[in-house]
């Protein structure tokens, strides 16, 4: 309750206002702190999406980045039976002699790697786990970045020969051998076949979900041999190819290319469709910008409702407070107080909640926001737009919600005020 000895009889300045509003608002400080919680909830929902967002929006680009953003992917058709597509990458259309033409014939593809892909299960002693098998050729390491940490990636003569060798992603390497293991020269089981482990790969992280270390890379021609065992008519089928370009500028020119060589090779003239599909890293990274934009304003716009609701509980609070005040109004009327002084205190009342309540908000979505990226492996981004957002929508929220309140008390008869209980 403002105490009346402070009220000056006209004339009120802004100082006296906001020093009033203050003692107002702290005589009342559970009232005041339950009022601002909706704000506090509101900002500190936003600052935490919208810096959540930016972080898992920059790590995925790092990542994608790691593996390389002037490549291009192609992959196999979509086989169809009575007219119903089977998925992606099941019809055996694209072969390791199409990924071989395609490196000696585009100009502008750097390197190319063919792969085969399975899910399969590992056994070593008495571990077993799932994971993913991946039968490729020598220039994978340079067309995906990814290089050997510890011993050797198979060799030319490992690939003429079929050899049954392996290297480990450093997630099955952990999971088979313990964290740090040491894994080279250890015997594994594949599909009930033995291989020989020859090295473990760096690692590279997740990207978009799918862990990057959780494979297994032996020799492509000993995985279509003894793991598939299903060849095309012209040559040994692979899952797809990845197509390195000279550089990022092209990333357009190659893949032209590498559709025209394709259609030749596989008789393919309009109107007939593909039998084959192609991507690029950067249409990847541009897909999930796009989708981590949109959830981030999606859960920011719910988190907005929070806001609105807050708005509207400084309303209802500043409305109860001007029927608690209403003897309060009537003495300072009575002594000189103008409609527009009482208008004033109440507006500031509201204000003053609204932004301290945004203040706090703020400070605890940095928080959150920090605590995420530190328990989740994410850079820490800090939106400075969101906090200047969240500081003027608390001041206009404030502003909104302590209009009605403020007239409602400003236009009080005093008369009638200085008689109620």
């Amino acid at each position: 309750m403002t105490q009346l000895s402070r009220i000056q009889p006209a004339g009120v300045s802004l100082f006296e206002v906001f020093t009033m509003a203050l003692e107002a608002l702290w005589s009342n400080r559970l009232r005041t702190g339950l009022t601002m919680l909706g704000v506090i909830i509101g900002i500190a929902s936003v600052i935490t999406v919208t810096s959540v967002g930016q972080g898992v929006q920059k790590a995925t680009e790092q990542q994608i980045q790691a593996l390389g953003t002037n490549v291009i992917l192609v992959l196999t058709g979509v086989a169809r039976t009575g007219g119903i597509s089977q998925g992606a990458g099941t019809a055996s259309t694209v072969t390791w002699e199409d990924a071989k033409a395609v490196a000696k014939q585009a100009p502008a593809a750097q390197g190319v790697t063919a792969f085969l892909q399975r899910g399969v299960q590992v056994v070593y002693e008495g571990q077993n786990n799932s994971t993913t098998l991946l039968g490729t050729d020598l220039p994978y390491p340079d067309v995906k970045n990814i290089h050997p940490k510890e011993g050797q990636f198979f060799s030319q003569e490992d690939l003429n020969a079929a050899r049954p060798v392996a290297v480990l992603g450093s997630t099955v390497r952990d999971e088979l051998f313990g964290p740090g293991g040491t894994a080279i020269g250890a015997q594994i089981r594949v599909q009930s076949e033995l291989y020989n482990v020859i090295g473990v790969m760096e690692s590279k992280g997740s990207v978009g979900g799918q862990d990057q270390d959780d494979r297994i890379y032996v020799p492509l021609t000993n995985m279509s041999a003894r793991i598939v065992g299903n060849n095309a008519i012209n040559g040994i089928a692979v899952s797809g190819f990845w197509v390195k370009a000279k550089d990022e500028s092209q990333l357009d020119a190659a893949q032209y290319q590498v559709t025209n060589l394709l259609r030749i090779r596989h008789n393919i003239y309009p109107p007939q469709p593909d039998d084959f599909r192609i991507t690029n890293q950067a249409d990847i990274i541009s897909a999930f910008t796009n989708i981590v934009g949109l959830f981030t304003v999606m859960v920011s716009a719910i988190a907005g409702i929070s806001l609105i609701v807050g708005g509207i509980g400084i309303a209802n609070i500043m409305l109860v407070s001007v029927v608690e005040r209403t003897r309060e109004i009537g003495v300072r009327k009575a002594v000189g107080a103008t409609n527009s002084d009482i208008l004033s205190q109440f507006l500031t009342e509201a204000v003053l909640v609204s932004i301290a309540g945004g203040f706090v908000g703020i400070g605890l979505g940095i928080i959150f926001a920090f605590s995420a990226s530190s328990l989740f492996k994410f850079p820490f981004v800090l939106s400075v737009g969101a906090i200047v957002a969240g500081s003027g929508l608390s001041f206009v929220i404030g502003l909104i919600a302590g209009v009605i309140p403020a007239q409602n008390a400003a236009q009080l008869d005093p008369i009638a005020a200085l008689r109620s209980e």
